[in-house]
């Protein structure tokens, strides 16, 4: 096993939209490499207080070892998703800021047994929680093709689903398809040739596709938005980090939800549903990292910053 390590995305936006201001609760809802982590436990007040959760127990490991030097740092390893749970276990009832970085880290990109590398040979895993029972193996050898293809076009946009889950199915009923590189081949010869030559890898989304589905990251990613903003504080502030379009989209999506949940139809002339806004929205545009930053870090080119502060 290599050492963690990750480079955070948008630091520095993100900590001038959270706006650290002492006092309080905040948290890292996906602590990672504890990048975000680290500039609020410098910024907070010394009666302050942050909570880390992540799915990942290297990364809990790896954070733990980053802010052991700060006091009031607390870890629990758990999905964001439950937040409004974890809340409740660790004794809080709301929270100043929260950040969510949303990306696969660089360290289970890099760390070949986990599966999540379309460029690295390893057995087909993708899971997050590695305690978690299904895994992508699971997905591309036990998901009916329709499943498979359904998973592929909803979660990956992948135009060429069909095909991809043709190929699939036609291989695996040769024999399982077990590692990464398997599935590389699966999907390069399902790829038109012209297709494969323009753009991103032709393995990119569907391995997008199917590291969503193993670890439920779409599904949940709605109600944990709405989660997350509902449990600050009237001025908290909730900070999400996206890397791809469908997720942007729903990020975006329930931020206007929260600033204007008024489903009167338009023509009429006053609301009588009732519903008041919940949140107010700070970045009508999202948040890119800078060329110098994409130049450091490639990986960071996909990434968009939104921010809503809870009214």
């Amino acid at each position: 096993m290599t050492e963690y390590s990750h480079k955070t995305v948008l630091r520095d936006e993100t900590l001038d939209l959270l706006q650290v201001r002492g006092e309080g609760l905040w948290i890292d809802a996906t602590v990672g490499g504890a990048g975000h982590s680290r500039l609020i436990a410098e910024r907070m007040a010394p009666d302050g207080r942050l909570l880390c959760i992540d799915r990942d127990v290297e990364a809990i490991a790896a954070a733990q070892r980053a802010l052991s030097g700060f006091a009031a740092v607390s870890f629990v390893k758990g999905n964001f998703a439950d937040i409004k749970d974890i809340l409740r276990c660790v004794g809080e009832s709301g929270a100043e800021g929260v950040v969510a970085d949303l990306g696969v880290s660089s360290h289970q990109l890099d760390e070949p047994e986990r599966g999540f590398s379309y460029m690295r040979d390893s057995r087909l895993d993708m899971r997050m929680d590695r305690s978690a029972s299904l895994t992508a193996y699971d997905i591309v050898n036990g998901y009916p093709r329709d499943r498979l293809e359904r998973v592929l076009l909803e979660l990956g946009e992948e135009r060429w689903a069909k095909r991809i889950a043709d190929f699939i199915a036609a291989r695996r009923a040769d024999k399982p398809i077990e590692t990464t590189l398997e599935l590389v081949g699966a999907v390069k010869a399902a790829v038109p040739k012209g297709a494969r030559e323009t753009g991103h890898h032709p393995a990119k989304k569907t391995f997008m596709a199917i590291r969503y589905e193993t670890n439920g990251e779409i599904s949940m990613l709605p109600g944990a938005v709405r989660d997350m903003a509902e449990i600050l504080r009237p001025g908290g502030r909730l900070c999400v980090i996206t890397f791809n379009g469908l997720e942007d989209r729903i990020v975006k999506s329930v931020f206007r939800e929260l600033a204007n949940p008024c489903v009167c139809p338009p023509d009429f002339p006053q609301c009588v549903c009732g519903r008041t806004p919940t949140a107010r929205i700070i970045t009508t545009k999202p948040v890119l990292p800078s060329q110098a930053e994409i130049a450091d870090n490639p990986r960071a080119r996909s990434a968009k910053l939104r921010a809503a502060e809870r009214i």
